[in-house]
């Protein structure tokens, strides 16, 4: 029997997960380790180019010796391997997957409607309490157009909202970056035929 075949097996048999567990997965299979969750993310083909066009927005004004990159594990700890759509990370991890986490400049998550409560909750205290100076996270299916949420640590060095916006977004945190919501909300509705 090929190891797609027992997959479903071992899912239903296995209730906590550890780094050690992903050993036995297929090596070409799309995971993360959530809090001792296996996820199996299935993303659709909008969601993809919106990585790619996020990837593309995030390159101008990338420090020197970094790249954003889509869809990269980063090793957390024991319970935690996450894989945001985007992560941008020293050129020198680009070689390895899972690049530890600590090595992530930005993490970039789009949401789809199996992972909004993931990306807004789990992964917003997983990315605080790993030291991420900065998480975005993008909702493409906001009806008011595509929305990008700014998360930065607080006081507490619990994430706080710094902006949550459909409008041209930018900042300079963790360097310039310029994204054209519109423009990506535009795509999405002539993508979807709207």
């Amino acid at each position: 029997m090929t190891a797609a075949l027992q997959l479903p097996s071992l899912l239903d048999e296995k209730q906590d997960w550890t780094v050690d567990d992903l050993a036995s997965l297929p090596k070409d299979l799309r995971y993360e380790l959530i809090d001792g969750r296996l996820v199996l993310p299935s993303p659709t083909g909008f969601h993809q180019i919106l990585g790619v066009e996020l990837v593309l927005a995030l390159r101008p004004g990338c420090p020197s010796g970094y790249a954003p990159v889509p869809d990269l594990s980063l090793s957390v700890d024991r319970s935690n391997e996450l894989r945001p759509d985007v992560v941008v990370i020293p050129e020198s991890a680009l070689r390895r997957s899972p690049v530890p986490i600590d090595n992530a400049l930005l993490a970039l998550e789009i949401v789809s409607p199996s992972s909004r409560a993931r990306d807004m909750k789990s992964k917003v205290v997983a990315y605080a309490a790993a030291g991420v100076q900065s998480y975005w996270v993008v909702n493409p299916e906001d009806v008011d157009g595509i929305v990008l949420t700014e998360f930065r640590p607080g006081v507490d060095g619990a994430y706080d909202v710094v902006t949550s916006t459909n409008k041209l977004f930018t900042t300079e945190v963790p360097y310039s970056v310029v994204i054209d919501l519109p423009a990506l909300t535009r795509l999405r509705n002539r993508v979807s035929g709207d």
